[in-house]
């Protein structure tokens, strides 16, 4: 199925990540992944969640599933972080699959991806992403935590070894760096991801910093 953008979608699933994210410093990284993904309306929505980290982005992920029907899974390195994690998500009335184990071997089962979040303080986010079995229509990728020194030594292209088409790629100083993907649908000559001269605007605003964000997807 091609990811297709409902603003409708978005806007419910921000309001309500809003709601349920008041407690979290880091709820506007969160709002903004959770209208993004119900936004695409994602069918499978994957994360890498870093040990120690803050929820906020994954109730906000768990938010969208809901407003897109869709499934959440978050992949953990190991049983000490499952414990962490499954706890944190059943206090705020969530429950996500969860995997456990190696980025090739939790990767094995999923396939169709269309919206992958994975967090840079994870020594594995790289492969996680170059495993990714990614759908056809389409996906929208996301590194959080990306620090400039992250950013500064990160490409895309050569951690997708060239296997995505990269339509367009965007650096957004939101919480402590967004770098984001979206990845074109393949088939009919690789000529996926909307009509030609098609654009939209997603515009953020950002509680901590009281900046305005506005890109264009």
């Amino acid at each position: 199925m091609k990811l297709v953008w409902s603003p409708e979608k978005a806007s419910k699933a921000y309001i309500d990540t809003v709601k349920s994210c008041e407690l979290f410093h880091e709820s506007s990284v969160a709002e903004l992944i959770s209208a993004m993904a119900a936004g695409w309306n994602a069918q499978l929505i994957v994360e890498a969640w870093s040990k120690g980290g803050v929820t906020a982005t994954s109730v906000g992920l768990a938010v969208a599933t809901r407003h897109a029907g869709g499934r959440h899974v978050c992949i953990l390195p190991d049983q000490e972080s499952r414990e962490e994690y499954a706890e944190a998500m059943q206090k705020a009335g969530m429950s996500p699959e969860i995997i456990v184990g190696e980025p090739e071997e939790a990767m094995e089962g999923l396939s169709g991806i269309d919206f992958l979040v994975v967090d840079c303080r994870r020594n594995d986010f790289s492969r996680l992403l170059r495993v990714a079995k990614l759908g056809h229509g389409g996906a929208v990728l996301i590194c959080k935590n990306a620090s400039s020194r992250v950013a500064a030594d990160f490409r895309w292209r050569s951690v997708l070894d060239g296997k995505s088409r990269i339509v367009r790629s965007v650096f957004l100083p939101v919480g402590k760096g967004l770098d984001i993907a979206h990845v074109g649908a393949t088939g009919n000559g690789g000529r996926g991801g909307g009509r030609k001269g098609e654009s939209r605007w997603i515009r953020h605003f950002d509680k901590e910093s009281g900046e305005e964000f506005l890109f264009r997807k």
